[in-house]
């Protein structure tokens, strides 16, 4: 199975995290800051090697909390 992210809200959401296509494990890149963004919407694919390949897709949600910086 290989994993992606194919749509991010907002756009610049691609800078900030990463996916690994292989374990679909999903890491920051750059810091969050609550001030900039407080809510980022990702949406991950996952499709298998069979003929024909089957995909999935999840939504998943990341919510900044405001921390004291």
């Amino acid at each position: 199975i290989s994993y992606s992210m194919e749509r991010l809200f907002p756009q610049d959401g691609r800078e900030v995290f990463g996916i690994d296509r292989k374990s679909g494990e999903i890491r920051l890149r750059n810091d969050l800051d609550f001030e900039d963004v407080a809510l980022y919407r990702l949406q991950v694919d996952a499709t298998d090697q069979g003929n024909p390949p089957l995909s999935g897709h999840c939504k998943v949600v990341v919510e900044v909390l405001d921390v004291n910086d």
